[in-house]
């Protein structure tokens, strides 16, 4: 079996990074116990730390931005090498840790190259901060009227996407607002979409989320879907 047959049976995963240098000793050890390098694909978001040079001392693959240009041109980025080199899926973990690489394999217990999966986290105000609980719960119920298809942690950027849908829809967003506009689409074009419940992490990491600016984002995709 060649790369390429290799390829369409597996998953890539896909880890943004912006400054995250201060994670990477301990996530990428971490990652590499569920993950083989050739599955393994680092976007550095313009970093003005040294997280580059830290993708290059472990040897992970990785594709550089020489500036910021947000998570979502670097979530794209991803998809389109997963595409060019025909694997069945990819998976998007952040790099701050507050996505857990042990939590990896019930996504690829559940990838069969069709559905999206979702990793949802509790979505309880005494664990999780007030803004990010109220965005996450008039978020998750908008997209899932929209999409047709419950979704309760729309907010979460730990999930499996199918390879197939990436090439289905046309997306056009480059901040983090790609990842609603990416359960808007999928929902239009009948991808289902499973859960897979994660540990809520938000101690140490920080949020490079302006919640005015990116509630205006959202609200944008949300007119688009009414009028568009």
């Amino acid at each position: 079996m060649n790369m390429n047959e290799i390829n369409q049976v597996s998953a890539l995963v896909v880890i943004p990074a912006y400054n995250a240098a201060k994670y990477l000793d301990e996530l990428i050890p971490r990652l590499r116990t569920y993950v083989c390098d050739e599955n393994l694909l680092f976007i550095n978001d313009g970093s003005t730390d040294s997280t580059l040079e830290l993708l290059k001392k472990y040897k992970v693959r990785h594709i550089n931005f020489p500036v910021n240009q947000g998570k979502g041109a670097a979530l794209m980025a991803g998809f389109r090498y997963a595409i060019r080199e025909s694997y069945r899926s990819v998976l998007t973990i952040d790099a701050d840790l507050q996505h857990l690489p042990e939590e990896i394999p019930p996504f690829y217990a559940l990838d069969n190259g069709n559905r999206l999966i979702m990793g949802t986290r509790n979505i309880d105000r005494s664990v999780m901060p007030f803004d990010r609980w109220l965005t996450n719960n008039l978020t998750s119920l908008i997209i899932s009227i929209f999409s047709t298809c419950r979704v309760r942690d729309s907010q979460s950027g730990f999930r499996l996407i199918p390879s197939s849908v990436l090439k289905a829809i046309d997306l056009k967003t480059t901040r983090y607002d790609l990842e609603s506009e990416i359960l808007f689409k999928a929902g239009v074009v009948g991808c289902d979409i499973a859960e897979v419940a994660i540990t809520t992490v938000y101690e140490g990491s920080e949020s490079f989320i302006n919640p005015l600016v990116d509630t205006g984002r959202f609200i944008k995709q949300i007119w688009k879907r009414i009028w568009i």
